[in-house]
């Protein structure tokens, strides 16, 4: 008996998904091309301009130089950050990045992460309270670092002026679900879907004032997925915003 063909939609649909794929990867390949090349006049930029400011070779004479070395590097750091977080995604979403799970205290990630994050809680005033114990998580010992990073720094620049940043963990059926919740103005459910994918943000007064691309959450998201986890997120609008990550005990 002859076999079937496959109905002609079934080939086409197939091709536009191979299709889709190739662009994707084309796309992957393009920003992670354009951010190597930029890493390194960046580099330039932010050596440079730190010399300058810090006057290593002797008085710049106006006080104005000594003002625009300064606002020059923080402009780099921004900009590098963001070239940064790009080139992340791309690795991410082309799963170019290996992940080696082993138990990871989330107490000791955690304070590797808030010193580097110490300068953006003292510019917003908000304090960061952990609610001890933690447990352990198998997790990449990187990957826990960087979803840490930017879910608590999502959580700082939503937060209010001199608000408060909560760390909680609880364990359930063999799973570890760890929370970080700001007391911002939140965002409304329907916008959730949004802030999850990359270079979006909730169109709401507060996530406008944001800076950034906003690619922590989205970063934080496909770490977690790779890792073997998830993340959702519970807002309400007037109700700050959870982070709920979920891994194995550790």
């Amino acid at each position: 008996m002859a076999e079937e063909a496959d109905p002609p939609s079934s080939g086409v649909s197939r091709a536009q998904a191979r299709l889709e794929a190739a662009m994707d990867e084309q796309k992957r390949s393009f920003l992670r091309m354009v951010s190597h090349e930029l890493r390194t006049p960046l580099n330039s930029i932010l050596g440079f301009s730190e010399i300058l400011n810090s006057e290593l070779y002797g008085p710049l004479g106006a006080p104005q130089y000594k003002e625009y070395a300064g606002i020059i590097h923080a402009s780099g750091q921004k900009l590098l950050k963001l070239v940064n977080q790009v080139l992340e995604i791309a690795r991410l979403e082309g799963r170019t990045i290996d992940f080696d799970a082993a138990s990871e205290p989330l107490d000791n990630a955690l304070d590797d992460v808030l010193p580097g994050l110490r300068s953006e809680m003292n510019a917003r005033n908000v304090e960061v309270e952990v609610i001890e114990p933690l447990p352990s998580v198998m997790a990449d010992h990187r990957g826990i670092r960087q979803v840490l990073t930017q879910l608590v720094q999502n959580a700082i620049a939503f937060s209010p002026e001199g608000g408060v940043v909560r760390v909680s963990a609880e364990i359930q059926s063999g799973m570890v679900e760890l929370s970080i919740r700001d007391d911002g103005e939140g965002v409304d459910p329907d916008e959730i879907p949004r802030l999850m994918a990359p270079f979006e943000q909730a169109e709401t007064a507060l996530t406008r004032k944001a800076e950034g691309a906003g690619l922590g959450l989205p970063i934080a998201d496909l770490t977690c997925r790779a890792m073997g986890g998830r993340l959702r997120l519970i807002s309400a609008l007037g109700q700050g915003l959870t982070a709920v990550v979920r891994l194995p005990v550790g």
